[in-house]
């Protein structure tokens, strides 16, 4: 199976001298496109310095690689081209925008993006899309209330 995303030797440190902090030490590891990872570990671990693995941050050293893209000498609009494009986020809290409803921040990248969400399994609607987006961000919701709910009034419709 092809690759989603590959580090190779990447290395993160913080700081500099006496006071310098190695988050990531010459960690290589391969993600597999299709598959689902967990990573884990206490606080202080590296899990969230490892965004080094989807463009968000650089490494102090070594390669990331993503759908087969070196990301190591691009600039920050290539950058973002490549997140907007290849990269989804998922993140601890919503961070969505409270004046748009759930279905309007489920679609939104489409609306930078450049190209359409591609729906390997089946033809189907948006509605039915971001029903499914919902569905597994935990919210669920009949599609009508999805297309008029904002998003700041959705608090505890996770349940």
């Amino acid at each position: 199976m092809a690759e989603a995303v590959r580090l190779e030797t990447v290395s993160k440190t913080y700081g500099s001298g006496d006071s310098s902090v190695d988050a990531l030490r010459e960690v290589s590891l391969t993600f597999t496109a299709g598959s689902f990872t967990a990573v884990m570990g206490p606080s202080g671990s590296g899990k969230s310095t490892l965004q080094c693995a989807a463009g968000l941050d650089r490494p102090t050293s070594g390669r990331v690689f993503v759908a087969g893209h070196d990301l190591t000498g691009l600039d920050e609009t290539a950058l973002t081209l490549l997140r907007r494009e290849r990269v989804g986020f998922v993140f601890q809290s919503f961070n969505l925008l409270p004046s748009l409803t759930a279905a309007q921040n489920v679609a939104l990248t489409q609306l930078v993006g450049s190209t359409p969400v591609v729906v390997p399994w089946a033809p189907v609607t948006v509605v039915v899309v971001i029903s499914a987006v919902l569905a597994l961000l935990g919210v669920v919701l009949p599609v009508r209330t999805a297309l008029r709910t904002r998003a700041v009034d959705l608090a505890g419709m996770r349940e």
